[in-house]
């Protein structure tokens, strides 16, 4: 019952987990940017937003973009963190479907118990890389652009990234944890009985041998 929670509660944390990634990726309010200073720029009403697809000048009456089509010119950070986020949303689909396939309210047929926790292991193995994916995007991505472009803030998109990274790596913990098959010390086909005279000998209808020991 415990692990039937648990394995609840990941589901429900990795779903929201995901969703922050895919929020994440599809927006380009990943960093604020300033030429002047935050608040200069918030008097001026100049302020510019980046993000892994296009740039943005924001101001009271416009918000106009300038889509990143140069690939091959793109910094190494805007490249990476579009190629994670990309690898890290299209994962988190059949990572949320093995974990929901094997919840212990859905039966697939006579399917034994092991191989819904080895499907269970995979989905959350699967929502751990795309925390990891997520993760590595952005943080990665606010320090290139800092270098780049020096003065800045954090925007609503990367904020989004890191709670899904975080409800991600919380969720895959708790479902890869929970699935795991407990080991039994003995099991009826492989349990035997030695006397001290012979060999082992195979269990039998129980009788009362004072002579042998149990192992």
């Amino acid at each position: 019952m415990v692990n039937s929670s648990l394995q609840l509660s990941g589901f429900l944390i990795s779903c929201l987990g995901w969703v922050g990634i895919v929020i994440a990726t599809a927006t380009n309010d990943w960093v604020v940017t300033c030429k002047y200073g935050m608040n200069t720029c918030k008097k001026m009403d100049e302020l510019g937003a980046k993000g892994p697809w296009a740039e943005c000048v924001i101001s009271t009456a416009l918000y106009h973009c300038v889509s990143l089509t140069q690939i091959l010119d793109l910094p190494a950070y805007i490249q990476t963190a579009r190629a994670l986020m990309i690898t890290g949303s299209i994962l988190g689909l059949p990572a949320v479907g093995l974990v929901l396939m094997s919840m212990p309210c859905i039966n697939l047929g006579s399917e034994p118990q092991s191989s819904k926790n080895k499907r269970c292991v995979l989905g959350g193995v699967l929502v751990l890389i795309v925390a990891l994916c997520g993760c590595v995007s952005t943080i990665w991505f606010p320090i290139g652009a800092h270098h780049e472009q020096g003065l800045m803030s954090f925007g609503f998109s990367l904020y989004a990234g890191w709670v899904g990274s975080v409800l991600s790596l919380l969720g895959g913990s708790l479902i890869t944890c929970c699935s795991t098959e407990p080991s039994h010390a003995y099991q009826d086909n492989n349990r035997f009985y030695y006397s001290k005279s012979g060999g082992p000998v195979p269990q039998g209808p129980p009788s009362n041998h004072a002579k042998s020991a149990h192992v």
